[in-house]
């Protein structure tokens, strides 16, 4: 935990509120209107035998129960960043077409702090790209434009509420894992994110799922949705918290080739067995782009809250809580 000296939130609790939705209404609208994007409704939960929750870094315990009229289990989603590919074949989108969501999940067996819950909050987002447009190039482009619309948007939200004054840097500094790695080999993962969003402001750390030279990773992917070669995640520098911190996780998706050589890395040949799985391997699914963006982790941001809970409703411990009164930190 991190407890800012002399904390005192800018906003009340109200204030806060009001703000949440601005944010959010703005936010959504100028990310739909950069990526062309229109909304859908999402699932709060799927069947386990679909394979078409997110397995996260693979080690998480999924919420899940069994039903009444219902055979199987069902599973709360964790994210949707295997649902929404499925979601553009069957709704019909075309190429440069995309779609986002108001995700929930519940993440059960995060580490609650600052930055985490085990609410989750996100716009998941995906668009249907071309063969051509899986690169690096096109991954980069849309990420300036990702950060436009959080520019844009904080922008309105300290016309409406001028106490607040983050900026965010829109000069998105692009580096991978492995020149992390490089500049600082004996930081670790966390830490180098630390160096170069502190120098930066706003920095999108590319490459990740994949071994480093070290043989260690940067951080966990699941081997069935990003490319590990064309991900990363979006991070700015929290001045209040005095840390990097992530925005949104997103990538170019699998194709056939790279879905097969990420899974029989992982030992995880088994998963083509799934019918989410074979429709990427017989290419039925199309080409993709996509990513999450947390709303809560937004809010905070640009609201300068120092907690999670300052912004979403969750369970903390009491002992979380009561640390949080005496540092000036209430709870929702």
């Amino acid at each position: 935990m991190i407890y800012p000296k002399e904390y005192k939130s800018a906003l009340t609790l109200r204030e806060t509120q009001k703000a949440i939705k601005l944010l959010k209404d703005t936010f959504q609208l100028k990310l739909a209107n950069a990526l062309n994007l229109e909304r859908v409704s999402a699932p709060l939960m799927v069947t386990k035998a679909s394979g078409i929750n997110d397995d996260l870094n693979g080690v998480e315990r999924k919420v899940h129960f069994t039903m009444k009229n219902v055979e199987g289990e069902a599973e709360v989603v964790q994210s949707l960043a295997k649902w929404k590919r499925m979601a553009l074949y069957k709704y019909g989108f075309k190429h440069g077409e995309g779609l986002y969501a108001d995700m929930n999940a519940i993440r059960r067996d995060d580490d609650t702090d600052n930055l985490h819950s085990m609410f989750v909050d996100q716009w998941d987002w995906c668009k249907v790209i071309s063969k051509e447009e899986r690169n690096e190039e096109y991954l980069k482009e849309t990420v300036r434009k990702i950060v436009k619309a959080i520019s844009q948007t904080n922008n309105a939200v300290k016309k409406e509420y001028p106490v607040l004054n983050f900026e965010i840097e829109e000069d998105v500094f692009f580096i991978t894992t492995l020149e992390l790695e490089e500049k600082y080999p004996e930081l670790s993962p966390k830490e180098r994110e630390n160096e170069i969003a502190k120098e930066h402001k706003t920095v999108f750390v590319m490459k990740i799922g994949g071994k480093l030279k070290n043989g260690k990773k940067h951080d966990g992917r699941a081997p069935d949705y990003d490319d590990w070669s064309l991900n990363g995640d979006i991070i700015c520098w929290n001045e209040l918290l005095g840390c990097a911190y992530e925005i949104s996780s997103m990538g170019i998706r699998v194709d056939a080739k790279s879905l097969h050589a990420q899974l029989e890395e992982e030992n995880l040949l088994e998963r083509e067995n799934f019918e989410f799985h074979k429709m990427i391997l017989n290419e039925t699914l199309p080409l993709t782009i996509g990513g999450g963006i947390g709303q809560s982790r937004l809010c905070m941001l640009l609201l300068q809250k120092a907690h999670i809970g300052e912004v979403q409703c969750s369970i903390w411990s009491d002992e979380m809580r009561n640390e949080c009164k005496e540092h000036n930190i209430y709870l929702l």
